[in-house]
């Protein structure tokens, strides 16, 4: 198993103004211990689940191209995009300049869609139904992709048009698509017919129960199942032990239920073989409020004896 890390905060002290500093070294950090992908969130206010909503926030995309300069080996992606808030085509140049930037190492990660919240307050239509958010993301994906491959490209879709238009310098190899959602009816089946790779959300046993729903998808599509990286992300704050992580809660600030998992080294061990099991090959952590010692207990007592 392979182990990247999730950036969703962009909080690194008190000043708002070393936010970069703080993701640049976190990037730099997980380059140079073990970790082989760092993502962020394609988001332009912080989501509920994670922080308060005017908490200091930057744009993903901003974020990557700066990444990309500084740092050489560590594959670097959004995750994810939602489908509304680029032209996909713009959505395509743009990722272009980054994966040149970075020589390569860039997975477009891109999603349907769903914090209503942000859409309004950007002035983004938000489509109630999810079926219209999904058409809306294999949609993108094609024209994403014929962007990238096509001398010029014209798109006539139900939702995206482009006319013979021009995309220079495309990437030196197509970036890998990453499409995030667990969808069993329509999301899977776009995986199965478009992604490069998925992410998906749950416990192990309902994350090997989508993969299996995946791979009855590929079959009917006729694309293969194995050629699609498996990849899920979670909350993570652990400790070296049960005292040391019930003073960890009090320090962070966690009274109740923790959303993701809290525990010690034998019990993410074991978490992470189960969602190896389930046929997990890209485990992706986020550091719960960028709590340092979590990564750095994945890199010195989880990551050698599970790598």
């Amino acid at each position: 198993m392979r182990f990247g890390i999730h950036n969703p905060s962009f909080v690194f002290g008190s000043d708002p103004a070393e936010a970069f500093e703080g993701i640049k070294g976190k990037a730099q950090w997980a380059e140079n211990h073990g970790f082989t992908w760092f993502s962020v969130m394609d988001h332009l206010i912080q989501i509920p689940p994670v922080g308060a909503a005017d908490e200091p926030f930057i744009e993903g995309w901003t974020v990557l191209s700066a990444l990309a300069a500084v740092t050489s080996r560590i594959r670097l992606a959004t995750l994810a995009s939602s489908v509304a808030y680029r032209n996909p085509a713009h959505l395509a140049k743009i990722a272009a300049g980054v994966d040149l930037i970075s020589r390569g190492r860039l997975t477009l990660g891109i999603g349907a869609g769903w914090f209503d919240t942000e859409y309004r307050q950007y002035g983004w239509e938000f489509p109630e139904r999810p079926a219209v958010r999904i058409r809306q993301l294999e949609e993108a994906v094609k024209l994403i992709k014929a962007m990238w491959s096509e001398r010029r490209t014209s798109f006539h879709g139900r939702y995206f048009h482009v006319e013979d238009a021009i995309l220079e310098p495309k990437p030196a190899r197509r970036p890998p698509v990453m499409i995030a959602g667990g969808g069993e009816q329509l999301t899977l089946r776009v995986v199965a017919r478009l992604g490069d790779a998925c992410n998906v959300f749950g416990d192990p046993a309902e994350v090997g129960r989508k993969f299996e729903i995946l791979r009855r998808h590929c079959e009917a599509e006729g694309s293969r199942y194995d050629a699609i990286e498996r990849t899920n992300t979670l909350s993570l704050m652990l400790a070296r032990d049960e005292a040391a992580l019930a003073a960890k809660r009090i320090r962070l600030g966690v009274s109740g239920p923790f959303r993701g998992f809290a525990g010690t080294m034998s019990q993410v061990r074991d978490l992470i073989g189960r969602y190896g099991d389930a046929g997990v090959q890209l485990f992706i952590c986020s550091a719960y409020k960028n709590d340092a010692e979590t990564l750095e207990l994945l890199a010195s007592d989880v990551i050698p004896h599970m790598a």
